[in-house]
């Protein structure tokens, strides 16, 4: 099963998922133009922006509670790194919402072990820094938020030191660190 079809929601036997719509139903016409364009991209490219997408989504979920900030914060990572038009990628952030939001906890491996194979080194270390920046887009960079870019840096076979430097950009924003009052 493909990094697409676990975002689109296809189950392995290539059914539909809860929460889904039915593609062949007029009212999806819209997603299935864009799925298609995303189709047309070289599959290693799609399936890294569709990889990119899921795992920032699974970030700024970790606390059960995606911001607008947040989302816009994705939505900007997503345009820059991506290169995708500006349709495409309000898309694709938001299918990455919705399957973080439904299906997280039995997929979040599965996606990160997808990109560890997809991604290079660099890719990897730039993709933590954009966990970080969508985490500090809204009232900081909670202890949940934190532990869960760690876990995903963990699957991803990034070292410690490689990550606290790349947390240490975003120290201002911990809020582990902050003061009591300073909240």
């Amino acid at each position: 099963m493909g990094i697409l079809d676990l975002i689109l929601g296809k189950g392995t036997d290539g059914s539909l998922r809860m929460g889904e719509v039915d593609r062949s139903s007029p009212e999806t016409e819209t997603v299935r133009k864009i799925v298609d364009e995303l189709d047309d991209l070289e599959p290693q490219r799609a399936r890294y922006i569709a990889c990119f997408s899921y795992l920032l989504s699974r970030v700024a979920h970790a606390d059960l509670d995606i911001s607008d900030e947040e989302t816009e914060a994705m939505e900007r990572i997503v345009l820059e790194r991506g290169q995708l038009p500006e349709p495409h990628v309000l898309i694709v952030v938001q299918m990455a919402k919705t399957r973080a939001k439904i299906f997280g906890a039995t997929e979040d491996f599965l996606v990160a072990r997808e990109f560890n194979e997809v991604a290079d080194k660099n890719q990897k270390l730039a993709l933590v820094d954009c966990l970080f920046a969508v985490s500090a887009a809204h009232e900081g960079i909670s202890s949940i938020e934190d532990a869960e870019i760690g876990k995903i840096a963990n699957e991803l076979k990034l070292s410690r030191e490689e990550v606290a430097s790349l947390r240490s950009a975003y120290q201002d924003h911990l809020n582990v660190l902050k003061s009591p009052e300073g909240h």
